[in-house]
């Protein structure tokens, strides 16, 4: 090999990830299997339709997902954490607007027994006080020093100002809402969603005859829970403040935290997959408009991004950094100029092929392993999307041309429709 020689490059044309196979268990229960990669251990996802766009009390979906693994009618907490630390297993316990996640990385040798304690988990938790108290007084610390933080002022008044008081985006956690969720709340939300007929399975790895046997042994082999499928997603009112800017005063700041947001489309839409495209070019990687003029040409902050936060009948468009006070409108001031400049002018062939190749990529990159690929599958199960997503994002991207980025510029950045946030020793 002459190492002297640059090696051939060449323009993806076709991409297509395999689909995976889907089964159902003994049960119903749907059961998705990528079945892929050499090494012997298994990634197991199971879902439960939830989250908190449905639950009834501020904190009662994460809460109940998290206090699971904190003792069973068979285990303790600490039989839990020692079993899974034996096995060399790891769960993680997560929530989002919709779903609850319950995620086992396990060696193949030790999946039975661990899938043993992971049904125990699930079909027989009791969300003893004790536990929950240490587990409450914990995120309550945590919530305490994170209110310390301009960033974290700065996104939860973002969210408020976008969709008011009422609404599941909009809503702020307080430390009082921790100390009064109960016992009885997490177990009400438990017996309504996590059972049989609301749950999806995922497995991905080196997928054996004997961990599917095992998964239908355990989770297939009978119903579970109280039958019932989760009820489709409320459209909840969104209120939006009449204000411009809110400033959130912390005097002992040493940085301000600026955010300006507006709401804008989220995946469904027929223009998602190019605005993706332009919000990226705008200030979704390092090499960004947004980057290259305010951090690398300006120096008005280290970093500086654009991203969509997508939710369940909507998203919203949030640029963030953290600056020095004296540079904060001069940097909202830049970010407009971007805007009008976005409007304006149409990229060059050099900067959009950047871009392309960039996502094209990040694309590559982020399916290139089992686990990877079943977080893909996830993503497109819980976001209702088509099995031919990845393909068409792909071939959106290879298509854009400056002209359609100009035009989603125009049509999904506006300057007027811009919330402007900022936190910390500004006013």
């Amino acid at each position: 090999m002459d190492r002297t020689v640059q090696p051939i490059t060449k323009d993806i044309q076709d991409f297509e990830l395999a689909l995976p196979q889907r089964t159902t268990l003994t049960n119903g229960i749907p059961l998705t299997v990528i079945d892929s990669g050499e090494q012997e251990v298994v990634k197991l996802d199971i879902l439960f339709a939830g989250g908190r766009w449905r639950q009834l009390h501020k904190l009662q979906s994460i809460f109940t997902n998290r206090m699971l693994k904190e003792g069973t009618q068979s285990y303790t907490a600490s039989q839990i954490a020692e079993k899974l630390d034996y096995y060399g297993a790891w769960l993680e316990l997560s929530s989002s607007v919709s779903h609850e996640f319950i995620t086992l990385y396990s060696l193949n040798k030790y999946f039975e027994p661990t899938l043993e304690l992971l049904e125990s988990i699930i079909k027989e938790p009791i969300f003893p006080q004790n536990e929950i108290d240490i587990v409450v007084n914990a995120n309550i610390q945590q919530y305490l020093v994170n209110c310390s933080k301009v960033d974290f002022q700065c996104r939860r008044k973002i969210l408020n100002v976008l969709y008011g008081d009422h609404h599941p985006c909009g809503v702020n956690v307080i430390e009082d809402d921790y100390r009064n969720l109960t016992r009885n709340e997490m177990e009400s939300f438990y017996h309504e969603y996590y059972n049989s007929s609301n749950c999806t399975i995922f497995i991905s790895g080196k997928v054996t005859d004997n961990i599917l046997k095992s998964i239908d042994k355990h989770f297939g082999s009978s119903s579970f829970g109280i039958s019932k499928q989760a009820s489709p997603l409320n459209n909840y009112p969104i209120f939006v403040s009449p204000e411009k800017r809110f400033l959130i005063y912390q005097e002992d700041a040493s940085q301000c935290s600026v955010k300006l947001g507006c709401h804008t489309i989220n995946r469904t839409h027929s223009d998602y997959l190019k605005y993706r495209v332009m919000v990226k070019l705008f200030g979704g990687y390092f090499g960004s408009r947004l980057m290259t003029n305010i951090r690398e040409d300006k120096g008005y902050t280290y970093g500086i991004s654009a991203s969509t936060m997508l939710f369940p009948h909507d998203g919203s468009l949030v640029i963030n950094a953290e600056t020095d006070s004296k540079y904060v409108n001069l940097l909202i001031d830049e970010v407009y100029e971007e805007i009008d400049k976005l409007h304006n002018s149409l990229v060059s062939e050099e900067e959009l092929l950047k871009v392309k190749n960039y996502l094209i990529g990040d694309m590559c990159r982020g399916y290139e392993s089992p686990f990877s690929l079943s977080d893909a599958w996830i993503f497109i199960y819980t976001s209702q999307l088509g099995d031919d997503y990845f393909s068409k994002a792909m071939e959106a991207v290879q298509n854009i041309t400056a002209t359609d980025i100009q035009a989603m510029a125009v049509k999904y950045l506006c300057k007027d429709n811009l919330k402007e946030v900022i936190a910390g020793n500004f006013k």
